[in-house]
């Protein structure tokens, strides 16, 4: 009975280092460079959650923390409420040097997996990231529209790895009021 308290401790930490893994058979991509990844980036599609939900005009903009770390700003607009909204986290690499991985953090204390796993290695111009599982997927770009043959590709290399691709919502931009700043 004594050891209770280690064991719920013990399970907890591991069931929160499993929040920042990668799907099983899924590699993050090699040769990643964080300080090319920061910046805007639009997203284009995404496997619906919560906390998305309903939402717009989503992009994520990366940059560099005072004091270590990336600062993490989402922000898409809420059609049913006629508002923006908007998330503020931070990220941290998660893992070896030049690999796409980052843990990304909401909510105090508890991270969740941010897996580069496909990305335009040239011009850092699209990207696909997953979460921790199957259940998280977003498709990027830097700009609101991708081509066609380049958003089919992604697609087609998320169903490969057996992501629900079918259930993808593909994310309208320029349909929101004024700026991302809410100005008109």
């Amino acid at each position: 009975m004594r050891d209770l308290p280690r064991a719920l401790c013990t399970m907890a930490l591991v069931l929160l280092a499993g929040c920042t893994g990668v799907p099983e058979g899924v590699q993050p991509v090699s040769g990643f460079v964080l300080d090319r990844y920061l910046g805007t980036w639009y997203e284009i599609a995404r496997l619906d959650h919560r906390f998305e939900r309903g939402l717009s005009e989503v992009t994520a903009t990366y940059s560099l923390r005072e004091g270590g770390g990336i600062k993490v700003v989402n922000r898409g607009y809420d059609i049913e409420s006629a508002e923006w909204r908007e998330a503020v986290g931070k990220a941290f690499p998660n893992g070896a040097d030049g690999v796409g991985r980052l843990k990304v953090s909401f909510f105090g204390p508890f991270y969740g997996g941010y897996n580069v796993i496909a990305l335009d290695d040239t011009g850092y111009q699209h990207a696909m990231v997953a979460g921790p599982n199957r259940s998280y997927l977003w498709i990027l770009a830097r700009t609101p529209d991708v081509e066609s043959g380049v958003l089919e590709d992604l697609v087609a290399r998320a169903a490969a790895l057996d992501f629900p691709v079918e259930e993808l919502i593909y994310v309208e931009h320029g349909a929101g009021p004024g700026n991302q700043d809410g100005s008109s």
